[in-house]
């Protein structure tokens, strides 16, 4: 059984959620997250946070609390979360939402497999995890300097109450990111909260969001500000001036980082979503056709995201930090040719070949035969040319296909054998 929590928070704006968006038009999942095949708040995790714990317990890694800023930077670099990924944003739908506005914006940080929320003076640091078999999981930090006579490191705790908010229609109906365009028209009004992905028009984004670099000749939502005039709203350089910095990591709120985090909380939820439906179904997914029939098409769901095939496009003119853009190239592996899937165009589309990087994350390579073999075999038929729709081969070139099943053969291990013909 599901269990949600509701959200009170003095001085938060009534929220309108608008499901059923442009950001998730796929099926959910409508199990209940403790089936004995996933055991969400029983089973054990697997994930950086957890790994970071042990580390904590036995003395091998510290955390250094630091003035305003708390265990943020140390807990960063324990995470290997870089800063030049930091997006701010000041709209309220946070579990901190109280302290967060224009003055006071929410900094958020993230890696291949981890999110972090840090709100200045907050009560908590929340950190979100994909794990490796669970999904997303929740985590806070409590953000308090250690006492003299402390004898126990701080630790991570799992923090349900983040379900109340991240598990709906626009999760695909499991723990996942959530990603909001939000507008509100004054104190106390209602606000509307619309989720986003790669698929969102960009005059559509980044509403509540602190915008910096440029998205070229967009009129995008972000940097309503009334300290900042139109011009300033899509082209700008920092953030400084706008809010009092300490504590802060950085002076960016980068357009290139907000494409990326668009992408990559779309794409956690639909593996979180195909590996549950799979453990859900294993005892009849070899005999029942049904059982096969609804995995290949949950399967064909998560391959057009993996592939952008539907990807909103970008316009000439997005201007990303180059210091954002080389760390986030940097990771990932690299085939013979030096090419990586981590490797950003940012010209007309995010990535310069587009497939997604989570396809070497820890909760693709554990995905259950019954979800990972019909994701194997629909990609093999889009990127060899099987597959012969339209919207293919509108969204991916022959050069496309050939660079991405080149890749993959060099960089992935676990390929079927008929992906080597």
């Amino acid at each position: 059984m599901r269990t949600f929590m509701t959200l009170t928070t003095a001085g938060l704006a009534a929220l309108v959620w608008a499901s059923g968006t442009a950001a998730q038009r796929g099926g959910i999942f409508q199990g209940s997250m403790e089936d004995p095949a996933i055991q969400y708040t029983k089973a054990p995790a697997s994930n950086v946070v957890a790994d970071l714990n042990a580390r904590l317990a036995d003395g091998s890694v510290r955390l250094r609390y630091d003035g305003r800023s708390g265990y943020l930077q140390s807990a960063l670099d324990a995470l290997n979360i870089p800063v030049e990924s930091q997006l701010l944003l000041f709209s309220k739908t946070s579990l901190q939402a109280a302290r967060i506005n224009a003055e006071n914006p929410r900094a958020l940080f993230y890696a291949d497999r981890v999110a972090l929320g840090w709100v200045r003076d907050g009560d908590v640091i929340e950190v979100a995890a994909h794990d490796a078999t669970l999904g997303t999981a929740f985590y806070t930090l409590e953000q308090k300097p250690p006492a003299a006579t402390a004898t126990e490191p701080p630790q991570f705790k799992r923090a349900f109450i983040c379900l109340g908010c991240h598990v709906t229609s626009d999760t695909l109906g499991v723990p996942g990111l959530l990603m909001f365009s939000t507008n509100e028209s004054g104190p106390g009004s209602l606000m509307r909260a619309v989720a986003m992905d790669q698929r969102t028009p960009l005059t559509s984004r980044w509403g509540g969001w602190l915008v910096t670099g440029s998205a070229g000749n967009v009129a995008h939502q972000g940097n309503a500000l009334p300290s900042l005039d139109a011009v300033r709203r899509r082209d700008l350089a920092n953030v400084n001036g706008l809010f009092e910095p300490d504590g802060y990591r950085a002076a960016t709120s980068d357009v290139g980082s907000l494409l990326v985090f668009a992408h990559q909380a779309g794409m956690m939820n639909l593996l979180t979503r195909l590996a549950w439906e799979a453990r859900v179904a294993a005892p009849s997914s070899g005999a029942d056709p049904r059982v096969t029939q609804m995995m290949a098409g949950i399967a064909a769901e998560v391959v057009d995201y993996m592939l952008f095939v539907d990807e909103a496009s970008l316009p000439a003119g997005v201007r990303a930090s180059a210091t954002f853009v080389q760390r986030f190239s940097a990771n990932g592996p690299r085939d013979g040719k030096g090419r990586s899937l981590h490797d950003l165009d940012l010209t007309r589309r995010l990535l310069k070949y587009p497939c997604s990087y989570l396809i070497y994350s820890p909760a693709f390579d554990q995905l259950p035969p019954a979800a990972k073999d019909p994701v194997y075999r629909r990609l093999w038929d889009v990127l060899s040319g099987a597959e012969t729709g339209e919207r293919y081969r509108r969204a991916l070139s022959r050069e496309d296909r050939q660079a991405i099943l080149e890749i993959l053969r060099d960089t992935k291990t676990d390929l079927p054998m008929y992906w080597r013909g």
